[in-house]
Parts: C-alpha cells; structure tokens; sequence
C-alpha cells in the first residue's frame, strides 16, 4: 500500500512516550534511506565473514541482498522506529570467573524466555498504540498496512538504523553503544510508511580506545567496526556446528554459549545501569554453569533445563561439545576421567572435541 501522506501529522514525541510505557528503554526514529554504513555489508558477504549463517544471504527477485537496501525490498516503508531496552543484571563480567570448574553463559541467554518473544510482545503493543493514534488522525486510513515489526529478523541492519535513530554509535566491536546506558541492549524494530521527523545520528565516543580490539581471544576483528564472524567466539558457539577448527579452540577460553568479552572490557558498560525488567534476570545456574554437568546432559535435561532459552539454539551437541572445549582449556587435571569416558561418547563431535581436550590437558 502506498503511504498516505495524511499519516505524517503523528507526533514523534508522543510515539517515544508509547514506546516508554511498552516497556522500552529507549527510542529513535530514522528515515528509510541509502546510508553509507549499508555499503559495507556486500563486500562483508562477500568475503564470507558470516560463514555458514546463509540466512545473511538472504536477496530479493533482483538478486540484491535484503539487508543492504531496506528501500528496495520495502518500498512502501519510510521510517524505522528503532527500540532498545536494556538486558544489563548485577551479575559479575566473564573476565571475573576465575573458578576453572565453571563456564560462561553469554549474559543476554540468562533469562528464562528468549529475548525475541519479549521484545516483539513489546514492539507489537507500541504498534497497535500508534496504529491508534493514526486512526485518531485519519479514521479513513488503514494502518494495519503500514506497519512491520521486527526482532533479528527483519531485512535491515539494525545497528544502522539504531544509529541513525540516535539509539547509540555504532563501536569498534561492531555493537550500539549509548552513551548512558552502555551497550546491553536488546534491539527490535517497527518499518512503517508513517513520513516521521528523523532524529539525528549518535556521535561516536570510542575515540582511540581499543580495549574491545585488543581483548578479543580469536582476534576475530578485522579492523575497527568490521567482525569476521567465523573467528568469533560466539559464532564458533552457536551458530557453528560440526567441528570447531582446532587452532580456534583455545581462544575459546571457558566460553560454553556466546562471548562477552569485547562487551566487558568496554569503560562505557563499566557504569551501566542495572535492568528493572524481570523477564532478564538470570535463571539459577546460568550465570557460571557447572562444565561437567553441560557436558553429560541428556536430551530431556537439556530440553527441561534450557525451554524457551535462546540456548537452544546451539543445539544440544553444540553445547556439549563448548563444555568439552572449556574443560580442555581450564586447565584443571580433575576433568581427565570425564574427558576419558566422552572420548568414547556416542556423538562423533562430543568424542573429538574430548580427545582434544585430554590431550591439552596432558600438555
């Protein structure tokens, strides 16, 4: 459906106020257009730094990717209302879990519901109070056609966006900062054909610190603002699956699900604000699991422990194998008999990864 021109006279304003009262911490409004940050992304692609995440491929009937160009593959939308809410819980940073015997769980994976479903509940209240408010101003309109929300799915970079929003900058570690809240943030997106007054863009305040760059285990940053995920932590334990590349293994520390690190060392998140949602408070034992009981956790443990957890995603092989991974790295000799048995484990990935691990922790 084409916009209706009639629908620009909702207030900016007022739609930051709505998003407040859905629950988010922050919101910005940007306009559907060519940003130059959009023209790094094919060549991204291109050097196959996603690796195997084939749904960044994702093109249009022209060929061109979804991602790089927000206008051609929804034409109709003219703004993105961009909503961050904030995931930070008073937990210690994984640079501080010192006991060997325990992993590190990324921090936005504690809740005890996917991060998605409670963003998108929130973004699809926020977009049934404007589509109100639009009706209010033009009871002949048809709002339900002017309006997509998104979490991680939809085909736009949102950190573009979060940024021409004013949401935060886009940093050397490739996340939103802002510049009160720091960089926990979740983020989810409205397109709508709404012609709305843009905010302007956050100012970069990275300056010449390089902490993320530098603390980086797998050295996964190409350069400032550019990631080659197949390097990434969290990307070797998630999204990965099969093998881990052998020299990769041990920068993977006791990382079981997801990496923190580039987020802890940040001066920006040292002051960040402590989340007074609920639904993101860490479930018990997730914070610094136990390796041995990731390890040998059976299919209804690991269905029961993780339902409704983003940890799924990893599968329950690709967690049993990080746990393995972990153990070999923590350097603590009491794991050799587990590692013994998961040699022999029944699972080809499981059983490789323990035969590494043995042999690293027998130097």
């Amino acid at each position: 459906m084409p916009p209706n021109e009639r629908l620009t006279t909702v207030s900016p304003l007022r739609i930051k106020q709505l998003a407040r009262e859905a629950g988010f911490n922050l919101c910005g409004i940007a306009a559907v257009r060519e940003f130059r940050e959009l023209d790094a992304f094919p060549t991204w692609i291109g050097a196959s730094y996603h690796g195997e995440m084939k749904y960044m491929e994702s093109r249009n009937d022209s060929g061109e990717l979804k991602r790089s160009s927000l206008a051609r593959v929804a034409p109709w939308a003219r703004s993105v209302i961009v909503c961050a809410v904030n995931y930070n819980t008073a937990e210690p940073y994984s640079i501080e879990t010192e006991n060997p015997s325990l992993g590190w769980i990324s921090r936005y994976a504690w809740s005890r519901e996917d991060y998605h479903d409670v963003v998108f509940r929130q973004l699809r209240e926020l977009e049934n109070r404007v589509r109100e408010l639009v009706v209010e101003d033009d009871p002949q309109s048809r709002p339900a056609d002017n309006f997509r929300s998104y979490v991680d799915t939809g085909p736009l970079v949102e950190r573009v966006y979060a940024k021409h929003a004013g949401i935060g900058w886009i940093a050397k570690n490739t996340c939103i900062i802002n510049q009160k809240l720091g960089s926990w943030l979740f983020l989810g997106v409205i397109l709508t054909s709404l012609e709305l007054e843009s905010d302007l863009p956050a100012p970069d305040r990275c300056g010449s610190c390089t902490r993320c760059i530098d603390a980086c285990p797998t050295h996964a940053f190409v350069r400032p603002g550019e990631l080659d995920a197949r390097l990434c932590i969290s990307y070797l334990t998630i999204e990965k699956r099969g093998e881990i590349p052998e020299e990769l293994r041990p920068g993977i520390g006791r990382q079981v699900f997801g990496c923190d690190i580039c987020q802890d060392v940040c001066p920006w998140n040292r002051k960040a604000p402590v989340t007074a949602e609920s639904k993101f408070q860490p479930r018990e034992g997730l914070v610094n699991p136990e390796l041995e009981w990731l390890a040998g956790i059976d299919v209804e443990k690991f269905r029961a422990a993780f339902r409704g957890s983003p940890i799924r995603r990893a599968k329950l092989s690709g967690l049993r194998r990080n746990a393995v991974v972990a153990m070999g790295n923590s350097g603590d000799q009491k794991f050799v008999p587990t590692l013994r048995s998961l040699a022999g484990d029944a699972d080809p990935v499981v059983a490789e990864h323990a035969r590494w691990a043995l042999s690293r922790l027998r130097g």
